[in-house]
């Protein structure tokens, strides 16, 4: 799905919609950023990419992030959670991954973590994803969005 069909999705339940990035750095707001009309609905971004602001900046558990680190799908539905409360959203949205090189915290390069936080669900998705360190964070970008759109298109059910 893209930029526009996630916005309007979101905009036609009267949400709106916050952003907690950590490997994409800022790219998915930017990405939604682009549609003309995009703040309707979408509030803002954070962008945590230290493991230490994950805590401080979005309320993830220090404790979570310590044994388990941040490539982990807990922390990315607390990340999303996170974002629907920093920025007062309906809809939160959070990536956390390796982009590679190199690994992180023993997790292999491409390996990345999206979820989508609504008021009534969370849903957290793994991606293996291939290519260099640019094309892992598209691919990101593209997961997190194609993610909201599947729990949008499940609460319209």
């Amino acid at each position: 799905m893209t930029a526009r069909e996630v916005l309007a999705a979101v905009a036609a339940r009267g949400w709106t919609l916050g952003v907690a990035e950590s490997l994409t750095a800022g790219m998915v707001a930017a990405e939604l950023a682009t549609v003309p009309g995009a703040s309707a609905v979408l509030r803002g971004g954070v962008v945590a990419y230290a493991t230490d602001l994950k805590a401080s900046l979005l309320g993830v558990d220090a404790d979570l992030l310590a044994a388990r680190g941040a490539v982990d799908p807990d922390v990315a539905g607390a990340m999303a959670t996170g974002a629907r409360s920093a920025t007062g959203a309906d809809v939160g949205l959070a990536t956390t991954g390796v982009a590679g090189p190199d690994p992180q915290d023993g997790r292999a390069p491409g390996l990345v973590f999206v979820a989508v936080a609504t008021p009534t669900t969370i849903e957290v998705r793994r991606c293996d994803l291939d290519g260099d360190r640019a094309a892992v964070r598209a691919g990101a970008v593209a997961a997190v969005l194609d993610l909201c759109a599947a729990v949008l298109g499940d609460a319209a059910a």
